[in-house]
C-alpha cells in the first residue's frame, strides 16, 4: 500500500463479477482480513489531518480565544469549565454539520465527502420523522423550508454559543473561584428547542449530532449548578462507557474486532492481522486471541475502569484509570473504523481527562456531592433509552441504546434487478450520486463495481451478514448471481446523508420514501432488513421487503448459527426459521443484463404522493 495507491484485491476487475455471488464475498472477505479496505495511506493522512488540525486545534483555538484566553497557554486553561463546554458544543456542532464522524471515503463518501449539511440545509431531499402518524405537523418524507430553518436555527444557536464569551452564572464563582466564566444559557437553551423540533421530524439529522450524548450535556449546561452539572457529566460518560460494554455481551463483539484491526492503516504486518482469525484463509472465525482481546479490554475494561473513575477517592487509582480510558479511545481512533467516529474519541479523551482529574471526586465532585433531587432523576433519564433499547431494539436506535461498537445492529442487504439501481440517481434529490458512481470517475466502471462489492465481504465477516446472505440467497435463488447487491449502510448515507451503522435510519419507512420517488416494479428491488438481537435471546428478526409489493417475508435466525459459519456461507445458507410469509407471492424476475452494470430500461419519474 503506498501514499496514493491502495491495495485494489486481487482480482480481474472486467471479469470478478462473473463470479458466484458467495465466490466473490470469499474472495473479498480474505482480501479484508489482510489489508481492510485497502484504502491508499493518504486517506488516513487526509482523516489525521482533519482530527488533529481542523477538530483538536481548531476546537482549541475557538474555546480559548473567544473565552478571553491565551490559545498557548494550554497548562493553564485545559481545566477551565468554559473550555469543556465549548469542546462539547464544538464537537456537536461539526458531528451534526457531518464534518466529524460518518465523513469521507471510510463512510461511503467519496465525491464529495461531506454530508450532513448539503442535505439537512436542501428543500426536497429526504428525512424521515420517527412517529408521523402520533406527532402532529410531521408526516411527510420530503425536506421542507421548515426543516431547513430548524436545522440551521440548530447549528446557528451552537456557533453563537461558541462565539460568546463566558458569563458567571450556575454558582460557578463560588465552586472554584476565579475563571472565565460558562457559556451562555440562551443559545444553550436556543439550540435544545431547535434540536428537539427537527428530531421530531428527522431522526436522522437529530441522532447525527449525537443527540444522545450531547443533548443531556446542553441540559446540564442551561439548567443544573456548577457542581451538580459536573457530577452529571461524569454520569454521562460512565453510562456511555457501561452501556457499550453491557451490549458487547454476547456472540457478535467477538466478530468485530478481527476485521476492525484488519483495517487498521498503520499496522502493515499481514501475519499479525492473521493472528486474529482461527486459520487464515480457509477460517475467519475469530481466533481465541481476538475473542479474549474483545472479552477483555474491549468488554471488562470498559465497563470496569468506568466505575472506578466514578467511585474512586484515592488520586493514583484515578489517575491510572485515567490513563486506560486514554489508551482505549486512543485504539479505537487508530483503527478508523468505518464509521469514523474519530472526533468523538479524542473529544472523550479530553472530557476524561477534564472531568476526572480537573474535577477529581475527593475535591467535591463525587456523587455524594450531587443533590439528591437532580442525581436520581438524572440516573434514570440517562439509563431509561440503554435499557430499554437492548430489550427493545425495534423501539430505540442503537446511538440511544450505547450499543455502538457492539456488533449487535440493525442492517439491511439491498438486491437490484439489473439496470435498476440507477432509478436511485435518477428519480431521488440528493448532493451526491450512489457510491459506484461516486468512484467510476476515479477508477473506472469494472473497479468501481469491485469496491463496492468489497463491503459486501466486510459485512459477511460479522454475524448478520451470513444471515442476510441466507435470506437473500433463499429470496433471489441462482438470480442472485446477477442482482446487484449493496451494503445498505453505505447505500443510506448517499440517500440520506448520514449513516452510522445502524438500519434504522434505513428502516421500511425510508424504504418506501424511495420507492415513492422510484416506482420499482415488482421484483426489481429487493431488501433483507434484520433488528438488532434483544439482550440474551440468540435470535435476530429478519423481514424481506420487495418494493414493488411491500413486506413479503418476516422470520427469525439464530445467532449462534451465524457466528459458526464462515462468511462465504461453505455449508450452505443458515437455518431460518419462517413465521409469515405473504400469500400468493412470487417474486418477479428480471433478465440478466446485457450492458454494463447500472444500465437498464428507461423510465419516467412517478409522481410524487
Amino acid at each position: 500500500m503506498g501514499l496514493t495507491t491502495g491495495n485494489f484485491p486481487p482480482v480481474d476487475p472486467a471479469t470478478f463479477m462473473e463470479k458466484p455471488h458467495l465466490e466473490r464475498v470469499k474472495v473479498l472477505s480474505r482480501h479484508w482480513a489482510e489489508y481492510g479496505f485497502g484504502a491508499p495511506k493518504i486517506t488516513a493522512l487526509i482523516y489525521i489531518v482533519k482530527l488533529l488540525v481542523f477538530y483538536a486545534f481548531g476546537g482549541w483555538v475557538i474555546a480559548t480565544a473567544t473565552s478571553g484566553m491565551n490559545v498557548f497557554e494550554f497548562s493553564q486553561n485545559w481545566d477551565e469549565p468554559i473550555v469543556w463546554q465549548k469542546v462539547v458544543i464544538w464537537t456537536m456542532l461539526l458531528e451534526g454539520l457531518g464534518v466529524a464522524g460518518s465523513w469521507g471515503p471510510l463512510a461511503g463518501h467519496f465525491k464529495p465527502m461531506t454530508g450532513g449539511v448539503a442535505y439537512y440545509a436542501r428543500t426536497g431531499t429526504i428525512r424521515n420523522p420517527p412517529w408521523p402518524d402520533k406527532v402532529p405537523g410531521t408526516k411527510g418524507d420530503a425536506r421542507t423550508p421548515l426543516d431547513v430553518l430548524l436545522f440551521l436555527g440548530f447549528a446557528g444557536s451552537l456557533a453563537v454559543a461558541l462565539a460568546l464569551p463566558g458569563s458567571s452564572s450556575h454558582g460557578i464563582d463560588e465552586a472554584v473561584g476565579a475563571n472565565e466564566g460558562l457559556v451562555e444559557i440562551a443559545p444553550v437553551i436556543s439550540a435544545l428547542v431547535f434540536l428537539g423540533l427537527l428530531g421530531l421530524r428527522d431522526k436522522v439529522a437529530f441522532l447525527q449530532a449525537r443527540s444522545e450524548q450531547y443533548a443531556p450535556a446542553l441540559i446540564f449546561f442551561a439548567f443544573f449548578p456548577f457542581v451538580d452539572m459536573i457530577v452529571a457529566a461524569k454520569l454521562l460518560i460512565v453510562i456511555v462507557w457501561c452501556g457499550a460494554a453491557i451490549s458487547k455481551l454476547g456472540h457478535h463483539f467477538g466478530q468485530v474486532i478481527p476485521p476492525m484491526v484488519s483495517n487498521t492503516p498503520w499496522l502493515s504486518s499481514r501475519k499479525v492481522k492473521r493472528m486474529h482469525y482461527r486459520n487464515f484463509p480457509e477460517d475467519l472465525r475469530p481466533a481465541k486471541g481476538a475473542l479474549r482481546l474483545a472479552h477483555g479490554p474491549g468488554t471488562a475494561v470498559e465497563f470496569l475502569t468506568p466505575l472506578v473513575l466514578l467511585f474512586s477517592h484515592n488520586e493514583t487509582v484515578t489517575v491510572c484509570a485515567v490513563v486506560l480510558m486514554l489508551g482505549f479511545h486512543l485504539f479505537i481512533t487508530s483503527t478508523f473504523p468505518l464509521a469514523v467516529p474519530l472526533e468523538w474519541n479524542v473529544g472523550f479523551m479530553f472530557i476524561t481527562a477534564f472531568l476526572f482529574l480537573g474535577y477529581p471526586n475527593w475535591e467535591g465532585y463525587g456523587l455524594g456531592d450531587m443533590d439528591v433531587a437532580l442525581l436520581i432523576p438524572v440516573v434514570a433519564a440517562l439509563l431509561f433509552f440503554p435499557i430499554l433499547g437492548n430489550n427493545r431494539p425495534d423501539l430505540v436506535s442503537f446511538l440511544p441504546s450505547m450499543r455502538q461498537y457492539a456488533g449487535n445492529w440493525a442492517s439491511a442487504m439491498w438486491a437490484f434487478a439489473p439496470g435498476c439501481e440507477k432509478q436511485l440517481d435518477e428519480h431521488i434529490k440528493k448532493p451526491a450520486l450512489m457510491q459506484r458512481q461516486q468512484l467510476v470517475p476515479l477508477y473506472g466502471e469494472d473497479e468501481a463495481e469491485v469496491i463496492m462489492q468489497q463491503l459486501l465481504g466486510w459485512r459477511a465477516m460479522h454475524s448478520q451478514g451470513r444471515g442476510m446472505n441466507s435470506v437473500m440467497i433463499n429470496q433471489l435463488g441462482e438470480d442472485i448471481d446477477t442482482y446487484t447487491l449493496r451494503e445498505a449502510e453505505f447505500s443510506c448515507n448517499a440517500i440520506v446523508g448520514f449513516n452510522f451503522g445502524d438500519g434504522h435510519f434505513h428502516d421500511v419507512r425510508m424504504l418506501e420514501a424511495i420507492q415513492r420517488r422510484c416506482g420499482f416494479a415488482p421484483g426489481e428491488f429487493i431488501v433483507v432488513w434484520v433488528e438488532s438481537e434483544p439482550i440474551g435471546r440468540n435470535t435476530q428478526q429478519y423481514l424481506v421487503w420487495d418494493a414493488g409489493v411491500g413486506v413479503v417475508e418476516r422470520g427469525e435466525w439464530k445467532v449462534s448459527d451465524c457466528v459458526a459459519e464462515q462468511p462465504w456461507l461453505p455449508n450452505g445458507p443458515v437455518a431460518l426459521n419462517v413465521k409469515w410469509r405473504k400469500e400468493g407471492y412470487v417474486r418477479q424476475r428480471h433478465a440478466a443484463p446485457s450492458k454494463t452494470v447500472g444500465e437498464g430500461p428507461e423510465r419516467a419519474a412517478p409522481a410524487l404522493a
